[in-house]
């Protein structure tokens, strides 16, 4: 797909930093089946832990390229596990550097689909909601409608994506809504 050809570019964030994480897997089966016209890169959340003493015009190379990547997105979709009935340290750690700077984050009004998932059947609702919470509060344009929960997660994936159809056509329903929020 050219840039000529692509009418919204969605920018995918796993919660996981694990090269075979079960939320990159649903990232890459998702940017498999997307539509014609959207396209998906998948950034690593690999930054430095949050630190305001750094946060300056001067901020670390990777966290001013993370802030870039979520300012040219028309849109951002986050995949998180739940660990210990919450979200991933190193998710709400890039969160909250693309919340600053205060009042001028890159992801203010910018429409945010959250999709948890968890090899246990309730998939990663306690993750969800508190993913959500924190996107509330910084504040980005949250997709609404049902959320788009993955139990048994494992059982979905084959070679390294996702693969359950069902699964991926109610993801890509809420995908839909991402591109349309972005008025694209």
């Amino acid at each position: 797909m050219t840039d000529a050809t692509v009418r919204a570019k969605l920018l995918g964030l796993p919660g996981s930093l694990r090269s075979n994480s079960n939320s990159l897997a649903v990232l890459r089966g998702l940017q498999d089946a997307l539509p014609a016209g959207v396209s998906m890169d998948i950034r690593d959340l690999r930054l430095p832990l949050y630190d305001q003493d750094i946060d300056t015009p001067d901020a670390p190379a990777e966290v001013q390229a993370f802030r870039q990547a979520i300012a040219e997105a028309d849109g951002v979709v986050i995949v998180t596990p739940e660990y210990n009935y919450g979200m991933p340290g190193v998710l709400k750690n890039a969160l909250d550097w693309a919340s600053r700077p205060y009042g001028k984050s890159a992801l203010i009004g910018k429409p945010v689909l959250v999709i948890s998932n968890s090899p246990a059947f309730t998939g990663g609702v306690r993750a969800h909601q508190q993913v959500n919470d924190t996107l509330l509060a910084i504040p980005a344009k949250l997709i609404g409608g049902a959320q788009v929960v993955i139990g048994t997660v494992g059982e979905k994936i084959r070679d390294g994506k996702l693969a359950d159809e069902a699964v991926l056509k109610f993801a890509l329903g809420a995908i839909d809504k991402v591109v349309a929020a972005a008025g694209k």
